[in-house]
């Protein structure tokens, strides 16, 4: 499979070497380049890409709405917004945007690289500096959103999953704590999705601390 990726960001020296490094992947191609939110959503639209890597701070469309017009014309495009420490009060509203994850300007090559296959492939990803600002955003709504009447959607298995998966587990990780199969973990977390609506994994840990299922320095209270 090659993956095709935009390149979404107003700095050409940033485009440049990010270009640099992904074309050197066998299995990975840059088809597009947009300099703002508004190219990114035509560019988008003319190469049809699988990834977008995509800056939050542009001139004249920003990141997140590019990223909301790209995902409503293509809902199988994966989003990863790239952020700097500094940009906390977007998290929320990009993660409702159906982004499919968040890497820091400042990760080591190899790290972006596996964030391209692993949104491509369906999964989501957070950098781990950036997931706790993501527990911190969404834990502190609990209790005051809507969002816990859907927990009652869930069977008591699923609820279970989507509290390991929040934690940060893999799946491997989650059947070796519940004592059952890793194909029978995916099957709960893709039906847990589709009951809430949720786009991937990364959608799904911010669910689980914003509807109070989980809150931080919680003790693990299943297995």
């Amino acid at each position: 499979m090659n993956i095709r990726v935009l390149l979404a960001d107003d700095e050409a020296m940033v485009r440049a070497g990010l270009r640099l490094l992904i074309d050197n992947e066998p299995d990975l191609t840059v088809v597009g380049e947009a300099v703002d939110g508004a190219e990114a959503v035509a560019v988008a639209k003319r190469t049809a890409p699988d990834v977008v890597l995509m800056d939050i701070r542009m001139p004249n469309v920003d990141g997140i709405e590019a990223a909301r017009q790209i995902i409503a014309a293509r809902p199988e495009a994966r989003i990863v917004m790239l952020t700097t420490f500094r940009e906390d009060r977007y998290l929320q509203d990009a993660l409702r945007a159906g982004v499919s994850g968040f890497l820091l300007k400042v990760s080591p090559p190899q790290q972006m690289l596996d964030a391209i296959r692993i949104v491509a492939d369906g999964g989501g990803l957070l950098d781990p500096s950036v997931t706790l600002r993501v527990i911190e955003t969404f834990s502190g709504q609990a209790g005051r959103t809507s969002r816990a009447d859907d927990l009652a959607k869930l069977s008591p298995r699923e609820l279970d999953v989507l509290a390991f998966v929040a934690r940060g587990m893999s799946n491997a990780e989650v059947a070796a704590r519940l004592y059952i199969g890793e194909a029978t973990v995916k099957t709960h977390v893709a039906n847990f999705l589709m009951k809430l609506g949720l786009r991937d994994r990364v959608q799904a840990v911010a669910f689980a601390y914003e509807s109070g299922l989980i809150r931080p320095g919680e003790p693990d209270a299943t297995g």
